[in-house]
């Protein structure tokens, strides 16, 4: 059976072998990381296009409607239509606009969520970079889109935009505390901050950390949704109110940078939610004799997350600023500081002295 880090090997291999062809062997060092951006950027790019048609399934069936049923089967095509078309559609910029923050932001969004993506283990050596520090640098490197939104708001020059840019600001640096706070508990069970680390203890432990930290799993999930701002949680975008936020003088490939980085979001928080709480590529225990590769239990559990993230959205109706604030500050984060304390306290009687 092929796994994630079988493919890996093959394909180094091979990219050693062209090397050595083209006498280009003092390349590889810069030739990797390029290979290895271009494939990711194409996975997710197909990826989220796939999650937009599965989103407007969804939120069809939830709603009694068909959803996308016209170009392609089952209109799976539809969402590469849409692409195409952002792609052709004018450009249209703002006159008095800021320039260059203003052709900068779209930019950043995009590339600070796409970086989350290099260290997600989608298998046993199936990740582009398995760093020690993993959960700290997914951390630091999302939390550049809330410079990235602030800037597109400001350098709109226009009142909804900067409002939305505002909101944003404040939402995300009040839920970034409670999404810290709720990864603190795995990190004094496992020692670790390497997301490989923590699926590797979770195999040797013999369970997932959803059953021991089901708490921490829903306000990671919860706050993860606010992060990415995504309903209930979309005051910065809130078209009754905003029309369109932060992204309201964006329009063509610029908005679709938004849009795309507003998914890669969540995939990159469902992604570690996996990794944290469901044991990342391991199989479900009654399932493990079967013949599947680890990235495809992966993919599936990943696929259930984001399933649920965008349940999220069709079920809650959008809170109000206030609603929003209060959540996070008087509910979210005093939970998430009691759930260190409770697992602090259970390790210690667990283990007494020995516990590290």
């Amino acid at each position: 059976m092929f796994t994630g880090e079988n493919i890996v090997q093959i394909v180094a291999v091979f990219l050693n072998w062209a090397y050595a062809q083209l006498g280009i062997s003092f390349l590889a060092g810069v030739i990797n990381p390029i290979i290895s951006a271009v494939v990711m950027f194409g996975f997710i790019a197909v990826f989220v296009m796939f999650l937009v048609w599965m989103e407007r399934k969804v939120s069809a069936h939830m709603q009694s409607r068909i959803g996308p049923n016209r170009v392609g089967p089952l209109g799976l095509l539809q969402t590469v239509a849409d692409a195409i078309k952002l792609t052709i559609k004018e450009d249209v910029k703002p006159v008095k606009r800021d320039k260059i923050p203003y052709f900068i932001a779209p930019i950043v969004a995009f590339v600070a969520t796409f970086m989350g993506m290099v260290v997600i283990p989608f298998d046993k050596g199936m990740v582009v970079q398995d760093l020690n520090v993993g959960i700290l640098y997914i951390i630091a490197i999302t939390g550049f889109t809330v410079i990235a939104i602030l800037t597109a708001g400001w350098s709109s020059n226009n009142k909804f935009a900067l409002l939305g840019g505002f909101r944003s600001a404040a939402q995300i640096i009040s839920y970034e505390v409670p999404l810290v706070l709720s990864v603190v508990p795995i990190i004094m069970i496992t020692g670790t901050l390497s997301l490989t680390g923590i699926v590797e203890y979770q195999h040797q432990a013999g369970y997932w950390f959803i059953l021991p930290q089901f708490f921490a799993f829903l306000i990671f999930i919860t706050s993860a949704t606010a992060e990415a701002n995504r309903a209930p949680f979309d005051i910065p975008e809130a078209e009754s109110e905003l029309i369109g936020g932060f992204h309201t003088e964006y329009s063509g490939v610029k908005f679709a940078m938004f849009f795309l980085g507003e998914y890669i979001a969540v995939v990159v928080s469902s992604a570690v939610a996996v990794t944290l709480f469901f044991g990342g590529w391991l199989p479900l225990p009654f399932l493990g004799s079967l013949p599947i590769p680890g990235f495809i239990w992966f993919l599936a559990k990943l696929l259930l997350v984001i399933y649920l993230i965008m349940a999220f959205r069709w079920t809650f109706p959008r809170l109000r600023v206030d609603q929003l604030m209060d959540f996070g500050w008087k509910v979210l984060l005093p939970i998430s500081i009691l759930n260190i304390l409770l697992t602090a306290a259970v390790w210690l009687l667990l283990y007494g002295k020995g516990a590290q």
